[in-house]
């Protein structure tokens, strides 16, 4: 193969996409909480973003990782899969040389699959804001994700409002879907300390998730409690 994909004769440009931002932090959330990446962040409706084309934005995750020590590459940000396609054609011109993870909320199960020769890890994230329906996509995301050979993890960010029967529910769905999915959860983000001062969580968790987590270790092997890295030194 000579080119990139859709650089054919004739074919036009190469796929731009508009970002929020490339830069590096310490992953907030999920199986590499804690870890140095770079963070390739898709832009929402609101923020302010910065248009990168395939093989820029594949020359400077080269460059980043050539002056910079890191774990990881995350790839995040609003509605990352639907910019899949962007994507493979970036990896395409240059893959980067440290791992590569998807952190998706899970809403676009079929783009995973072309991503596959790329991604190391696919980190499908449940915030339990939306309808059932939304659930259900993310454990499919899991699905096809282990279906084609990739390392799978949920990450499931509970609210105050989320039951254990929900919790409990969603961690025999990615059983199902895959028994070597990586579950994390982390209780009650709403709470955390956003900067400096300011509520933040409490010091010690009730005896509710010591029992949840018994509940949950009966249903799956690979569950794990533990605190998001709050804001400004947490970056998702």
């Amino acid at each position: 193969m000579t080119g990139a994909p859709g650089r054919e004769a004739g074919a036009g440009p190469p796929p731009a996409a508009a970002l929020a931002g490339v830069l590096t932090g310490v992953q907030a959330q999920g199986v590499w909480a804690g870890r140095r990446q770079i963070f390739v962040r898709f832009a929402g409706e609101a923020e302010t973003a910065t248009m990168y084309s395939a093989p820029a934005l594949a020359g400077e995750l080269k460059r980043l990782t050539s002056v910079v020590r890191v774990h990881s590459v995350s790839v995040s940000g609003y509605d990352a899969l639907d910019n899949a396609p962007f994507l493979a054609a970036t990896f395409f011109y240059g893959t980067p040389a440290v791992p590569v993870m998807l952190d998706t909320d899970g809403q676009r199960p079929g783009a995973v699959a072309g991503l596959r020769q790329f991604l190391t890890l696919v980190q499908v994230t449940a915030d339990f804001l939306g309808p059932k329906s939304a659930v259900d996509r993310a454990i499919e995301t899991v699905a096809v994700s282990a279906g084609v050979g990739m390392q799978h993890a949920l990450v499931l960010n509970v609210r105050d409002d989320t039951t254990d029967a929900q919790l409990l529910r969603t961690i025999e769905q990615a059983h199902a879907a895959s028994a070597a999915t990586m579950i994390v959860v982390h209780p009650n983000p709403a709470g955390e300390r956003p900067a400096f001062g300011g509520p933040g969580p409490a010091a010690s968790l009730d005896r509710r998730w010591s029992s949840l987590m018994d509940q949950a270790q009966g249903v799956h092997d690979d569950v794990r409690l533990q605190l998001r890295l709050p804001p400004p030194a947490g970056v998702r």
